[in-house]
C-alpha cells in the first residue's frame, strides 16, 4: 500500500518504517542516509509521493535522524544525505549533526539534494561544510534535460533550459526513465548530456505509484535490453532498476 493512497484516503500513518541507513560497495562507495523534515516544498511533480515521508515535528525529525546518523562508521570517509526534499528541508539540529558526524569519522565528502527553487542557498551551504574541511556535492533531480516534455508533463519546477546553467549549481543529477513519450534515443540523449555536463548522473527508472504518471512497461524494456547494457559498467552512471536499489526505503507497514 502507497503512502500516497493512505494520504488521499485521509488516513494517518502510524509506523512508515522504511530501512534508512545503508552502505553502498559499488560505483563510488559510501554511506547513505535518508532522514526526515519537513517535505519537499514543491510538491507538484506527477509522478512522486516520496514527499509524504516528512513531519512537521522538529523534535520528533531530530530523534529519528540522529537514531541513523549514529550508524554511520566513515568506512569509505564519503556520505551521501538523502531525504524527501531538499537540504534546506531537514532541521538545523540534524545539519549540525551530519557536520559533527563527518568530522568524528573523518568524512570529508557529503551527498545532498536540492530542488532547483533552491539553489539560491547552495553557495553558503557549500562555504558552511568547507569551513570544516567538508566537500560538499550536490544533486538535483532533473529528470530529463527535455524542458517542454519536463514540465509540460512531469511538472518539475525547472525553469533553466541550458544544462549549462544547472550545472552552475548543482554536481550531480538524478534522471527519470521508463515512462510513457520516452525512447531509447531520448533516454540515450539524457544521460549523455548528464555526463557532458554533470560529475555523476543517477538514472531512476519509474516505480508504480498513484500518481497520474506510471511506468511504462514497453519503455522499461528498452532501457533494459538497449540502455542498461551500455552504461551498467559505467563508473559515473548509477541505475536504479528499483526505488530501494541503494538499500533505503521501503513501504508502510501498519497504518490506521
Amino acid at each position: 500500500m502507497s503512502a500516497l493512497f493512505l494520504y488521499q484516503k485521509g488516513i494517518i500513518m502510524k509506523e512508515f518504517n522504511p530501512n534508512r541507513y545503508a552502505i553502498i560497495s559499488e560505483k563510488n562507495p559510501r554511506e547513505i542516509v535518508m532522514l526526515r523534515g519537513k517535505g519537499c516544498r514543491w510538491r507538484r511533480c506527477r509522478f512522486c509521493d516520496y514527499h509524504l515521508d516528512c513531519s512537521t515535528d522538529e523534535k520528533a525529525n531530530f530523534a529519528l535522524n540522529q537514531e541513523q546518523l549514529q550508524k554511520v562508521t566513515g568506512i569509505y570517509k564519503k556520505l551521501e544525505v538523502i531525504n524527501s526534499g531538499s537540504f534546506v528541508d531537514l532541521d538545523e539540529s540534524t545539519l549540525e549533526r551530519i557536520a559533527q558526524i563527518c568530522l568524528e569519522k573523518e568524512i570529508r565528502q557529503v551527498h545532498f539534494e536540492c530542488h532547483w527553487q533552491h539553489r539560491g542557498k547552495i553557495r553558503d551551504f557549500r562555504k558552511r561544510f568547507a569551513a570544516l574541511d567538508i566537500e560538499l556535492k550536490i544533486k538535483t533531480g532533473v529528470e530529463t534535460f527535455n524542458k517542454l516534455f519536463r514540465e509540460s508533463y512531469l511538472d518539475k519546477g525547472i525553469d533553466a533550459e541550458d544544462p549549462a546553467e544547472l550545472a552552475e549549481y548543482f554536481d550531480e543529477v538524478c534522471l527519470l526513465q521508463g515512462i510513457p513519450g520516452q525512447s531509447a534515443q531520448s533516454m540515450e540523449q539524457d544521460i549523455e548530456t548528464g555526463l557532458s555536463f554533470f560529475e555523476r548522473v543517477c538514472v531512476n527508472i519509474m516505480q508504480e505509484n498513484l500518481k497520474p504518471i506510471k511506468p511504462d512497461p514497453a519503455v522499461i524494456a528498452i532501457f533494459t535490453e538497449r540502455l542498461y547494457p551500455k552504461y551498467c559498467d559505467n563508473q559515473r552512471v548509477d541505475i536504479l532498476m528499483e526505488n530501494t536499489a541503494f538499500g533505503v526505503g521501503g513501504v508502510v507497514e501498519h497504518a490506521e
